[in-house]
This record gives C-alpha cells, sequence and structure tokens, in this order.
C-alpha cells in the first residue's frame, strides 16, 4: 500500500532538504558560508598565534585562557549562573592545571578549522571541531558570533556531501570515502558488497 508507513525511510524526503544537503548545485550556497564561517575562526586563531604579547602560544602562553577560565568561574555564582557548576568544574580541574596546553589547542584548533572551511577538506569534521569550541565558548558565558557560527556549523555538518564539493573534499572524500564506504584509496583488498 503506498500510503503505509511503518519505519522512517518509508517518509518522503523533503525535496528542499535533498536539495540543501546532497545536490551538487548547492554547493555555491555551502561555499559562501564555508568561507565565512572558516574566515571567521582563520582569523580569531591567527590573532591569538600573532599576539605580540605571546598570551596564547608565546612565552607567556596560557594566561589569556586562565583569565577566559577565571572569568567563566565568576559567572559560575549566583541564583541563576550564566555557566553551570559541571562546566565550572571542567574549567577548575582540567584547563586552569594545564592553562598553556588549552591555549594551543584553541589557537591552532581555530587556524585548523578556519583553513579546513575555506578549502573545503573534510569539511563536516572542520565543522564539528567549530561548534565543539563554539559550545565551549558558550558553556563558559560568552555569547559574542558563537551563536551565529554554531548555527552556520550546524548545517555545514547536515550539509557534509556537498559542502566542500566546491573544494579539496570533491577530490578527497571520494579517495578516502566515509566509515560505512570506503574510498578508492582504502577499498584495495575490501571485498565489494553482495
Amino acid at each position: 500500500m503506498p500510503g503505509t508507513v511503518s519505519r522512517p525511510s518509508d517518509l518522503r524526503e523533503w525535496s528542499v532538504a535533498r536539495f540543501l544537503f546532497s545536490d551538487a548545485r548547492a554547493a555555491w550556497l555551502w561555499l559562501a558560508v564555508r568561507l565565512y564561517v572558516g574566515y571567521e575562526w582563520l582569523t580569531a586563531g591567527w590573532e591569538k598565534i600573532m599576539d605580540p604579547k605571546g598570551l596564547w602560544v608565546g612565552d607567556a602562553a596560557g594566561t589569556a585562557v586562565a583569565g577566559f577560565a577565571n572569568g567563566a568561574l565568576a559567572k559560575a555564582t549566583g541564583a541563576h549562573p550564566a555557566v553551570q557548576d559541571w562546566y565550572a568544574g571542567f574549567l577548575r580541574d582540567f584547563v586552569l592545571p594545564n592553562p598553556a596546553l588549552f591555549a594551543h589547542l584553541v589557537a591552532y584548533g581555530e587556524v585548523l578549522v578556519g583553513i579546513g572551511l575555506i578549502v573545503g577538506a573534510l569539511t563536516g569534521v572542520a565543522a564539528f571541531f567549530g561548534i565543539l569550541m563554539n559550545a565551549n565558548y558558550l558553556l563558559a558565558g560568552t555569547v559574542s558570533t558563537n551563536p551565529i557560527l554554531a548555527f552556520f556549523a550546524i548545517f555545514l555538518i547536515l550539509a557534509w556531501r556537498n559542502a566542500g564539493w566546491i573544494g579539496v573534499d570533491r577530490f578527497l572524500l571520494p579517495l578516502l570515502g566515509t566509515p560505512w564506504q570506503p574510498g578508492r584509496l582504502l577499498h584495495r583488498g575490501v571485498a565489494p558488497a553482495a
């Protein structure tokens, strides 16, 4: 019976969703989103790496992270704290004892996410790590551009198949494949599915 729905795969995909998330023609839209989000990440990370005071990766590496974490911990008090207790514990127990490590992770992570998005290399993975950083900034009580970047990153993750199609992913994804569909590089010696 054509109208019977007994499992999710029986529901037809919305044509707009199919266009946005799997049609190469939408890659131009994703290129614009990628370039914007990638530029924001790249410039944020580059500013940290090139900081003349060395607060992120220089002689005073970790100073900025420690200040940021302490500022977030100050927002973890009161009747309606901006920073939840469990995240304050993470900042107190993991970030503050290792500020230089986290400073390097943040600065170079932002640059790598930016480059990955701009050139369209492993776009979904880059967007995932971008949203992971956005989430940490938001959990620390910092709004800034984080909600906007996180919003776009969600869609880049959903559109991973064609978000980087006008970019390196056009060649990289068929070569590497995915965990559920090996690419040409990893397909050797793998028996084809019956």
